[in-house]
C-alpha cells in the first residue's frame, strides 16, 4: 500500500519547521554572525511563526496549497534574501504537487526537486556554492528513498559546508575567511526536511495508533 499525506500533514510539517526554528534561532544567528548579517536566526523564526499563525487560521484543503501559503507568507514577511528563497522553494513545491488531496513520498520529492530548481534559479548558485543548496540537493535526490535518509542527507550537506569557500551571497565577499565556518542556510535547510521527517513519524505513529 502507497502511503498518501494529507493537507494536515503538510501543516504538522510547517508547524514542526516553525518550532524547530524557534529553538535553533540562536545558532543560525551565531553561524550569521560569522559570515553573514547575524540575522537568518530571527528572519527565519519571525518568518516561520507568521506561517503556522496563518495556517492555524485558515488552512488550506490540499497540500499543494499549504505549501504555496507557506511561501507567500514568507516571502511577504521575511527580509534579505532567505525570505525570497525559502518562499520560491515552497511555493514552487505546491504549485508542482496541484491540487491533489493527497500526495505520496515521490510526488512531494518530485515537487520539492522542482522548488530546490527554482531557487538555484533565483540565487544563481549551484552545489559547492556553501549555500542552502548544499543540504537541500542531497535531501531532495534521497527522499524517494525515505524521510529518514533525506533528514541524514541534510545534515550531511550542512556539515559539508564547513571546508567550502563561499562563492554567492554575502558570505563570497570574505573570500578565504568564510572556510571554516557552517553556512547558516544549509543548516536552515537541514531543519526543513528533520522537520519533514519528524512530522512522518508522527504521522506513522498516529496511523498505527
Amino acid at each position: 500500500m502507497t502511503e498518501a499525506y494529507g493537507a494536515a500533514f503538510a501543516v504538522r510539517w510547517m508547524e514542526t519547521v516553525a518550532a524547530a526554528v524557534d529553538r535553533e534561532a540562536g545558532r543560525l544567528t551565531e553561524l550569521d554572525a560569522a559570515i553573514g548579517d547575524a540575522d537568518h536566526g530571527a528572519n527565519l523564526r519571525r518568518g516561520f511563526a507568521a506561517v503556522a499563525d496563518a495556517l492555524a487560521k485558515e488552512p488550506p484543503a490540499t497540500p499543494g496549497g499549504v505549501l504555496v501559503a507557506a511561501g507567500r507568507q514568507l516571502i511577504s514577511t521575511v527580509g534579505g534574501a532567505s525570505g525570497p528563497l525559502y518562499g520560491t522553494l515552497l511555493r514552487r513545491a505546491g504549485k508542482a504537487l496541484g491540487d491533489g488531496e493527497a500526495v505520496t513520498r515521490a510526488e512531494l520529492a518530485d515537487a520539492l526537486t522542482a522548488g530546490v530548481a527554482a531557487v538555484g534559479q533565483l540565487g544563481g548558485a549551484v552545489p559547492g556554492d556553501k549555500t542552502m543548496l548544499d543540504a537541500l540537493v542531497p535531501a531532495v535526490a534521497a527522499l524517494p528513498e525515505s524521510f529518514a535518509a533525506a533528514r541524514a542527507a541534510a545534515g550531511e550537506g550542512a556539515l559539508a559546508t564547513v571546508p567550502l569557500r563561499a562563492r554567492k551571497g554575502r558570505a563570497s565577499y570574505l573570500g578565504e575567511r568564510s572556510v571554516g565556518h557552517q553556512d547558516p542556510g544549509a543548516t536552515s535547510s537541514a531543519l526543513l526536511f528533520a522537520a519533514l521527517a519528524e512530522a512522518a513519524e508522527e504521522e506513522a505513529e498516529g496511523a498505527a495508533g
